[in-house]
């Protein structure tokens, strides 16, 4: 699920808010698998280089958690 997202956002060039709550979801739940780490991984990069823009305005991400919840 958090590949089919995180396509999505690279498709739109935006990360919505429901994407991002979706994601801190399956975090939680653990309910992931190696290419969805990976998926993040470029997601994470990618809003750094501001190729994606957040359309959360709020300084506590599912980005800047990436590597302590998974």
């Amino acid at each position: 699920m958090i590949s089919t997202l995180v396509e999505s956002a690279f498709e739109t060039g935006c990360l919505s808010v429901a994407s991002e709550g979706l994601i801190y979801q399956v975090l939680t739940h653990r309910a992931y698998g190696p290419t969805d780490i990976d998926a993040l991984q470029r997601l994470q990069s990618a809003v750094e280089r501001g190729k994606i823009q957040r359309e959360a305005s709020r300084q506590f991400t599912v980005l800047s958690n990436l590597m302590v919840a998974a």
